[in-house]
């Protein structure tokens, strides 16, 4: 369980440090067409792209008010089935698990 859960966090750590280039990017271009040395360079800024099936947060919100009990919140953002069922089951973890999905839809993790 524990090498599962280490390889896990491993995999995760590896896809966000390889998914943007962190030192500018130079593009050198050069022309002898007379003697001339011509040299641009750009730098490359990498930007947050917003992500593919990216839901609204006035809605998560919403669902979790008011439907947040029976995990309506969760099941808006695709959250797996099993985690769900324990999250109705356990009334939301006693209050706790849906609090801290509040935090999480907030501040953009969820």
């Amino acid at each position: 369980m524990k090498i599962k859960l280490l390889l896990s966090l491993l995999v995760l750590l590896l896809s966000f440090s390889t998914s943007y280039a962190s030192f500018p990017v130079k593009k050198a271009a050069t022309t002898n067409s007379s003697s001339e040395i011509y040299e641009t360079v750009e730098t490359y800024t990498p930007v947050a792209a917003p992500r593919a099936g990216q839901k609204d947060l006035t809605v998560g919100i919403l669902l979790w008010f008011f439907l947040g009990g029976l995990a309506g919140h969760r099941w808006y953002y695709g959250k797996p089935v099993g985690w769900n069922i324990l999250f109705i089951l356990t009334l939301g973890g006693l209050g706790v698990w849906w609090v801290i999905d509040l935090i999480n839809m907030l501040s953009d993790n969820f």
